[in-house]
């Protein structure tokens, strides 16, 4: 399977690493530093005594780099979103889907509520709506 995770910290990180030594085909967008180390070195999980290593596909910062994708693992926070969210449908193949991996409330906790909370977007984790709407 091809896969991309946008944000490489500590959740795609660990995800990117796990499905690259799994065999998936695993690209991976970050920035900065930690995008530079990526290239030099591949990304590297160590857990106990087990420490694995994998050079991704392509490591970039600009997701209009990539190509399709069968699935992408969205590992930013909440205020990383809206910047990427137009650019995010350009990464998947057609039947392809969009898993968010996110710490905190989910963007879509108050949408299945009824009462003076249903259909409220939470602004600290969708700032603008950009998920419900998009």
């Amino acid at each position: 399977m091809k896969i991309c995770v946008v944000g490489a910290g500590a959740i795609g990180g660990y995800m990117a690493v796990r499905l690259g030594a799994a065999g998936h085909d695993v690209s991976v967008i970050a920035r900065g530093p930690h995008l530079a180390a990526i290239r030099r070195r591949g990304l590297t999980l160590i857990e106990g005594d087990d420490e694995r290593t994998i050079a991704p596909a392509a490591a970039t910062d600009d997701l209009r780099e990539l190509g399709a994708h069968d699935m992408v693992l969205l590992a930013l926070k909440a205020h990383q979103i809206e910047p990427v969210a137009a650019d995010l449908a350009g990464l998947l193949a057609p039947g392809g889907v969009i898993v968010t991996l996110q710490n905190g409330i989910p963007w879509w906790y108050f949408q299945k509520l009824e009462g003076e909370f249903a259909g409220r977007v939470v602004r600290a984790v969708d700032p603008r709506g950009v998920l419900f709407e998009t």
